[in-house]
């Protein structure tokens, strides 16, 4: 809901960037040219770029949706869903980490959830692989392998309330994380997982 607008913005900043690249290009820029405003420009054309990686992202995600109900997690990317079984859970956990290196941005939250399965756990399914991650877990008792769903601070509440709602006694609580905590899904083992299946 505020992914698109905000890129939206950032590419208008961007476009206005190009405006003055081309006039300053042209030579119809009036008065004397300065260090600061090609800086500026540089700036406005980088918040562009940035603008224009933001929307291609959202708009791949746009009809990505988080389901939860009496049978599970209900995990949906658009061309298909599955489902991760309350049933199959040893436990559900909260995790958050600080964002960004200044003070102020700091004070900004990631959030994922975290899912320890009770058996092992399919890595490579269609919708729910990326999900996936291999790392110390929050007790020696829990998988190492388990699913991270990262998802917007302001759902927070809504989604662990559905949570405890469903599964009040596996629920773990909340953990704060180092900085980037959300990582990134094994693209590299699946393409050779997937390679190893088709020869």
């Amino acid at each position: 809901m505020t992914g698109l607008p905000c890129s939206v913005l950032l590419i208008a900043l961007g476009a206005v960037g190009v405006i003055g690249a081309v006039v300053v290009a042209t030579g119809n820029q009036k008065g004397e040219s300065n260090p600061a405003g090609y800086v500026g420009l540089v700036f406005m054309l980088l918040l562009g770029a940035l603008g224009v990686f933001l929307f291609i992202a959202n708009w791949a995600n746009r009809r990505a949706r988080i389901l939860v109900d009496a049978t599970g997690l209900w995990v949906e990317n658009g061309r298909a869903r599955n489902v991760i079984p309350w049933q199959a859970l040893a436990g559900v956990g909260l995790y958050w980490s600080r964002f960004g290196r200044s003070q102020k941005v700091r004070s900004q939250k990631v959030y994922s959830l975290e899912l320890f399965p009770i058996g092992p756990i399919d890595r490579d399914d269609p919708v729910l692989w990326t999900l996936v991650r291999d790392e110390e877990p929050l007790h020696p008792d829990l998988p190492r392998v388990r699913y991270r769903l990262p998802f917007p601070a302001a759902c927070r509440q809504e989604l662990v309330a559905a949570v405890q709602g469903h599964v009040p006694h596996i629920w773990l609580g909340d953990s704060e994380r180092a900085e980037g905590h959300i990582g990134r899904p094994d693209i590299k083992g699946h393409r050779q997982r997937a390679q190893g299946r088709t020869q």
